[in-house]
């Protein structure tokens, strides 16, 4: 099984969740982070002065699938998620060594579908 942790624009994830929904695909973890890259920041102003905003607002979207959906899903993270412009993101991938579900004790797939 494979990890896929993906950092997306926030405009982006109603479009990449129902194209994920269409293949079956419902199981996600979804965090508020922010960060830079970059992108770096943009400049705000409050009160007549400007100032840094640094860190940007994005989401991490984190899934674990089946090693043979794994370059499906990354189709569709780029085709949902690619605005062509800077600070569209990043897609991670890593292996997962065992996946237990605490309810049932269950291992492997059964535990994450």
């Amino acid at each position: 099984m494979k990890k896929i942790e993906s950092i997306i624009r926030p405009e982006t994830f109603q479009t990449l969740r129902y194209n994920l929904s269409q293949i079956g695909i419902n199981g996600l973890t979804v965090t508020e982070v922010a960060g830079t890259g970059k992108q770096r920041g943009q400049t705000g102003v409050y009160r007549s002065t400007e100032f840094q905003i640094q860190l940007l607002s994005k989401l991490k979207v984190e899934m674990v699938v089946e090693e043979n959906q794994l370059e499906q899903i990354i189709d569709i993270i780029l085709e949902s998620c690619n605005t062509g412009n800077i600070g569209d993101g990043k897609i991670f991938v890593s292996s997962i060594e065992e996946t237990i579900r605490i309810r049932t004790g269950e291992r492997g797939v059964e535990a994450v579908m």
